[in-house]
């Protein structure tokens, strides 16, 4: 599984770090970063789908592999 943000559609809330701090944190500008490079470990797979449940306005989406 692969998480995408949609930068143009991101407005900052920081639900999806505050949720899945394993799987996102937030840059200096309130931003999700992934922490990973790729793939999302198996393990953390449940944070990454409650992250991209939580947000606001949907700028995030999972890709299954």
């Amino acid at each position: 599984m692969r998480i995408h943000i949609d930068r143009d559609r991101c407005e900052g809330h920081g639900q999806c770090a505050a949720v899945a701090e394993r799987v996102l944190y937030l840059d200096d500008n309130a931003e999700p970063v992934p922490r990973f490079e790729g793939d999302v470990p198996e393990h953390l797979e449940e944070d990454a789908r409650a992250a991209v449940s939580c947000c606001p306005v949907a700028a995030l989406s999972a890709e299954a592999d």
